[in-house]
C-alpha cells in the first residue's frame, strides 16, 4: 500500500508546510496545488489531476481537511466517490478514514457543507471589509486602515519609470532592477506613457 499526501493552498504566498507538519509526514508520494483557489474543482487542479492519474487500488490518500478535496460539498462527495471506486482509502486529519455510505456518507456530506459555509462566510467578511474601505476612501481619500488605495500601494508612478528608463537608455530588465519591481510592472507602467 502506497501512502500519498495531497496539499493545497489558495495563494502563492501561502505555504503547504503547516499541512505537511499536521499530517505527520512519512508519505511515499506527495502531490500539491499551490496558489490554486478552492473554487476550482478538484479534478481541474494540476496537482490533483496528476494524483488521480497516479493513485491505484490499495493506496491511501491523506489530506489535512475535507475542503482540500473539492470546491463545494458536491465536488467533495464526487471526488471521494471517485477515489473510493478506485479502491483508495481516504484519510482526513482528525476524522480518520471516510466513506460515502451509511454514517460515513452523512458525516462526509456534513463536513463538506460546513467547509462550503465557512468559505462563504470568509467571502462575505472580505467583501464587507472592502465595502468599508471603499466608502472611507471615497469620503476621506484614505481607507479605514489609512491606505491611499484599495490594492497594493503604488511605489513609483508610470511617468517616473518611463523618464528614468529614457534618461538611462535602460532595458526593461534594468529598469525593473532599478525600481525593485517586476518586468511586467515596468511594461504596464510604460504603456501609453510618452516622455
Amino acid at each position: 500500500m502506497t501512502r500519498i499526501a495531497y496539499y493545497r493552498v489558495s495563494t502563492a504566498d501561502q505555504s503547504i508546510e503547516a499541512q505537511r507538519v499536521a499530517l505527520g509526514g512519512g508519505f511515499d508520494h506527495e502531490f500539491m496545488d499551490e496558489g490554486v483557489s478552492g473554487a476550482t474543482q478538484a479534478a481541474k487542479r494540476p496537482g490533483f489531476a496528476k494524483l488521480l492519474e497516479f493513485i491505484r487500488r490499495g493506496d491511501s490518500l491523506h489530506v489535512y481537511a475535507i475542503d482540500r478535496l473539492g470546491r463545494d460539498s458536491i465536488d467533495v462527495q464526487q471526488t471521494v466517490r471517485v477515489l473510493l471506486d478506485k479502491g483508495v482509502a481516504v484519510e482526513v486529519r482528525g476524522l480518520g478514514q471516510i466513506s460515502v455510505t451509511g454514517a460515513g456518507g452523512l458525516l462526509l456530506a456534513l463536513m463538506a457543507q460546513m467547509a462550503e459555509l465557512e468559505r462563504e462566510r470568509i467571502r462575505e467578511r472580505t467583501e464587507a471589509g472592502r465595502a468599508v474601505a471603499r466608502a472611507s476612501l471615497a469620503a476621506t481619500g484614505r481607507t479605514h486602515r489609512g491606505k491611499t488605495s484599495l490594492g497594493r500601494p503604488v511605489e513609483h508612478d508610470a511617468a517616473s519609470i518611463a523618464a528614468w528608463r529614457t534618461q538611462n537608455k535602460a532595458s526593461i530588465a534594468e529598469t525593473a532592477r532599478h525600481f525593485g519591481t517586476s518586468e511586467s510592472t515596468v511594461k504596464r507602467a510604460l504603456r501609453g506613457v510618452t516622455v
